[in-house]
């Protein structure tokens, strides 16, 4: 399956890619691998390619692959592309994809995920034998947030959304052969600007205690 846009717009696009430039930035400070240099890395759910351009303007890999299921994402994704070793594809199952990679990452895309099973699954058999999947997941019915989120997110989004636990995506990576680790996303050295959200709460404790508390981030080690 392939769609148009994930939000209404491409508008809509770049105000949520804005919004992730901070989580962004701490998923790589907290990425182990000091190096990358030799690395073939996936971004799944790559939409607009910003991801992967900042990952190789701050640890820079041999070749990266963007795959998203929204056709004009990964268009714009391609006319952005630059001197990077990247490329992006329109996919609508990752099975599509003949690669195999040593890393892979995706940012708040578990939740829009029907079968967690399957995809975990899928991204164990495009990974080597060691390889490391970097999962972010804020939108997790642990999530005090998640009940209104749940009924808010859809109203935006052209999929649906599945509540899930932490655990029962732990328990998912696990049943597909992954060493299971996690943690708080945190703020590390960085700031969460105040004068715009962030995420869909307005509230500055909430979206604080988001930050340091609910957003988790998986490392997933394919055994």
């Amino acid at each position: 399956m392939t769609i148009q846009t994930w939000t209404a717009d491409l508008a809509a696009e770049q105000a949520m890619e804005d919004g992730h430039d901070l989580y962004w930035n701490r998923m790589i400070d907290l990425v182990a691998e000091p190096d990358l240099g030799a690395a073939r890395v996936l971004d799944f759910g790559c939409n607009q390619g910003a991801f992967l351009r900042l990952l190789y303007a701050r640890k820079p890999f041999a070749y990266g692959l963007g795959v998203d299921i929204a056709r004009a994402a990964v268009e714009v994704a391609q006319h952005r592309r630059g001197s990077e070793p990247v490329d992006y594809r329109v996919v609508g199952e990752l099975d599509e994809v003949a690669e195999v990679f040593d890393v892979a990452f995706s940012h708040e895309v578990a939740y829009l995920i029907e079968d967690i099973a399957a995809h975990a699954r899928a991204i164990h058999a495009r990974l080597v034998p060691g390889g490391v999947y970097y999962a972010a997941i804020g939108c997790h019915t642990d999530n005090p947030a998640w009940p209104e989120w749940s009924v808010e997110i859809p109203k935006m989004s052209n999929l649906p959304v599945f509540g899930r636990s932490l655990a029962q995506y732990a328990d998912a990576f696990a049943t597909a052969g992954f060493e299971v680790t996690a943690r708080p996303f945190g703020l590390g050295d960085r700031f969460l600007r105040m004068d715009e959200s962030e995420h869909p709460s307005r509230d500055y404790a909430e979206r604080l205690a988001y930050v340091e508390r609910v957003k988790t981030l998986f490392r997933l080690v394919r055994c």
